[in-house]
């Protein structure tokens, strides 16, 4: 079980890291040279410009990490607001609940 926990995995090698980063640039300067040569059939002017696709793609994906940011504001719960609220057991509706949840605040009282 020791031997799981020290396993190497392929990104623990920077070596492995910077290939990765590398052949993505080699990607992306590939693509933006095919831009330059093979023709487009725009419908839009803007589309013509040279390296519009990878503005937009980059603008986009800009777009969405600020809105993710300001959603997440809104949809942010506390820290503990999944945990089981200590309530008086004579609150619980469902009866064989009651038992349960008896139990629960027993265990987490000699805690």
């Amino acid at each position: 079980m020791n031997n799981m926990n020290n396993k190497k995995h392929i990104f623990d090698n920077p070596k492995n890291v910077k290939l990765l980063i590398r052949s993505l640039y080699v990607g992306c300067f590939i693509l933006f040279a095919m831009d330059l040569i093979i023709h487009r059939h725009t419908y839009h002017p803007w589309e013509s410009f040279t390296g519009f696709y990878a503005f937009y793609g980059f603008l986009s994906c800009v777009v969405l990490v600020l809105l993710a940011r300001e959603l997440r504001k809104l949809v942010m719960r506390d820290e503990d607001y999944y945990d089981i609220k200590e309530m008086p057991v004579s609150d619980l509706e469902i009866e064989g609940t009651k038992e349960k949840e008896r139990r629960h605040l027993d265990d987490r009282s000699k805690r």
